[in-house]
């Protein structure tokens, strides 16, 4: 994971980098199909750098058909999150919302915070791990497709195969993610700018990590 800063810069070095941001920028902001489309441009990055090719691929709709499989995977890793979440945020609310009348049982106040704590502990602490396991995610759907990026267990032992690698790529990943949210300061074209731009430092890192 050498050059680090290079994931900020190397996008400018395309003569249509502007241009190509702000369509692609663009794009994401259509509901689903812009996030798919957006997924498969960053892949489609990756490829022009494994060819030490450092421009940016055009900015169009033809990037759909290869996002829509990292999408899914991204959606069913996102949903299990999202499940566990509500497995334990749903009693604490129900425990919670009883206690709310008459006299309350001590205990199952206790009981209904530690739930909200614990649906709050896991829930940020998968976000995180899934951020640090992108690389690896996208790499194996790249490689193999859907099937091989629901693998846990090869995704877990490709991370863990470097493990240095994989905290300064996580690392990279959450600093390019805050890159991407200070787009909503100055609203929809702040967004649509940081968001493409955003995919284009995640393709950098994800091409960083898979070099090492």
């Amino acid at each position: 994971m050498e050059r680090i800063g290079d994931a900020f810069v190397w996008p400018f070095r395309d003569p249509d980098w502007l241009g190509k941001i702000a369509v692609i920028g663009l794009i994401l902001l259509i509901p689903i199909v812009g996030g798919i489309n957006g997924l498969g441009w960053m892949l489609a990055s990756i490829d022009r750098l494994r060819a030490g090719d450092q421009r940016l691929p055009p900015a169009n709709f033809d990037y759909l058909g290869r996002g829509v499989q990292l999408f899914v995977v991204y959606l069913v890793y996102y949903l299990a999150l999202a499940a566990i979440g509500l497995a334990l945020y749903l009693p604490a609310i129900v425990i919670l919302s009883a206690q709310g009348h008459g006299s309350p049982n001590a205990l199952l106040v206790v009981l209904g915070l530690a739930l909200l704590g614990l649906t709050v502990g896991i829930v940020t602490v998968g976000a995180l791990a899934l951020t640090f396991a992108m690389p690896a995610i996208v790499l194996a759907v790249d490689r193999a497709g859907i099937a091989e990026g629901l693998r846990v267990d090869r995704i877990a032992a490709r991370a863990r195969a470097s493990l240095i690698n994989t905290l300064i790529a996580g690392l990279m990943l959450v600093a390019a993610g805050l890159v991407g949210q200070l787009g909503s300061v100055l609203c929809l074209v702040g967004v649509a700018f940081t968001s493409a731009y955003t995919l284009a430092m995640q393709a950098w890192i994800i091409r960083s990590y898979e070099e090492e």
